[in-house]
């Protein structure tokens, strides 16, 4: 793993799982973990270091977290948290008395200086009666790191948020991308990232406060970009999508496009970029056995390019291989 470490609970004896995954999560979560299903205890967790932003995708069977006024003296460090879930639900308790309760596609903040305890549950069971899992994100970033005014993130601390759109689907977008290409990103990856993952957390924060004006004209551009790439992932198969409609998309000119994307990827454009985008898509439909026996010019049409001989040429040219060669080297034929 370039960038990150991979915990797997089936890859330990089942009396040390839990302990192993609690030890983890207080790299960088100073809290009292208990779980009912300690002794049978399945979880997965990818820790990823951003330089000084930490992210970790996990998956487990249900738990309770708990940081009071001992834990927090012994940990110095003030960070902010903050929690994306995927699946099953999360309750928060803080010290000043509310309570917060989120399910898949909600996002929860609280701060490592203040008491709270959280539950997490499962929302349902296995076949063969094991607790399902819960599963999500967690970003732990320095105090100081977030250009938001302290007293205004009082206002925001243990209450519920929606990462199911806007800025919110925004962050939930790049912290899934990050974790499917953990295995191939470099350390040398990592401040850039832990850069953007900051701007991100910062912009979906300054809209619930209504305080965008705090962030910087480095931040927009950075939320403005991520923006941009969520839209064309998810319109890829649009034959229609261009340039000037992602432009229009965002309300904004195609020179300010081009200009923000160049940022980004100096030295490509954002036709190449889209047309790259579903080439990928493309080639690993190419290498799936479950899509053997569907027609090449069929799966180029499903990724928003429908003139075969255009899509020979392309794939052609970015990976030195025609589409069906490419297919026949990924996927030999059966005896």
């Amino acid at each position: 793993m370039a960038i990150g470490t991979l915990f797997r609970s089936q890859d330990v004896p089942p009396d040390e799982r839990f302990d192993r995954w609690r030890e983890m999560i207080a790299r960088s979560r100073a809290n009292d973990t208990t779980s009912p299903h300690a002794g049978d205890f399945h979880a997965e967790l990818l820790l990823m270091e951003l330089g000084p932003v930490t992210v970790w995708r996990t998956s487990f069977a249900p738990a309770r977290f708990r940081r009071g006024a001992r834990r927090i003296r012994r940990h110095d460090a003030e960070h902010y948290h903050v929690s994306l879930l995927t699946h099953g639900g999360l309750t928060l308790a803080h010290e000043r008395g509310g309570t917060a309760t989120i399910g898949p596609g909600g996002l929860l903040v609280d701060s490592s200086w203040q008491a709270c305890e959280s539950h997490a549950h499962a929302a349902d069971s296995t076949a063969d009666g094991r607790p399902g899992a819960v599963a999500g994100v967690g970003l732990d970033l320095p105090r100081d790191l977030l250009p938001l005014p302290p007293h205004r993130m009082e206002r925001i601390l243990g209450r519920g948020l929606s990462a199911r759109s806007g800025t919110g689907a925004v962050l939930a977008d790049f912290l899934g991308s990050l974790g499917r290409h953990a295995d191939t990103l470099r350390p040398a990856d990592a401040p850039r990232l832990g850069t953007v993952t900051v701007d991100l957390v910062s912009a979906v924060l300054a809209h619930a406060l209504e305080a965008e004006a705090a962030l910087s004209p480095e931040s927009r551009h950075e939320v403005l970009a991520q923006r941009i790439r969520a839209f064309v992932r998810r319109h890829l198969p649009d034959p229609e999508l261009t340039p000037a409609t992602v432009a229009a998309a965002h309300h904004i000119s195609l020179s300010h496009l081009h200009r923000v994307f160049g940022e980004q990827h100096p030295g490509e454009t954002v036709a190449a970029w889209i047309r790259a985008q579903r080439l990928e898509r493309i080639r690993a439909d190419l290498a799936d056995p479950a899509l053997r026996s569907v027609p090449i010019h069929a799966l180029a049409a499903r990724w928003g390019l429908p003139r075969a001989s255009h899509v020979t040429r392309a794939f052609r040219a970015a990976y030195g291989l025609s589409p069906r060669a490419y297919r026949a080297r990924a996927l030999p034929e059966r005896e």
